[in-house]
């Protein structure tokens, strides 16, 4: 069982950037970073394989950036021209099958999560 670490959340005025780490205990296929706002479900955000084919959200794409390194087994995601409506629990996932996308049941490892807040 893989466990995933995210660290890197905080408060950051709308138009600004903020960078999300993940640390994963072992080897990963697929990874992906999903969002959950306040009284939503959560979604997915961005998701990477392991040759570094993506697949972003609509609403994210142009302004984040996912990556990964394989031999450190982290995760990243680089966020810039944040707007209020990021703000949300993020969280780092893991996916042991070959369809890497960002539908949540796929994701069979999650980390704590960790929040982002985006003020106007």
């Amino acid at each position: 069982q893989v466990q995933l670490v995210e660290s890197g959340g905080g408060s950051v005025q709308a138009g600004r950037s903020l960078t999300l780490s993940c640390a994963a205990s072992g080897y990963t296929i697929c990874m992906g970073w999903f969002r959950q706002g306040p009284g939503q479900d959560r979604v997915g955000v961005a998701s990477i394989d392991r040759i570094g084919r993506t697949t972003y959200a609509p609403s994210v794409k142009g302004r984040f950036t996912i990556s990964r390194n394989n031999a450190q087994n982290t995760l990243s995601l680089r966020m810039d021209s944040l707007k209020p409506e990021d703000t949300a629990v993020y969280y780092c996932a893991a996916n042991p099958g070959g369809v890497c996308k960002l539908f949540p049941p796929d994701f069979t490892n999650w980390g704590q999560g960790t929040q982002v807040t985006v003020s106007s």
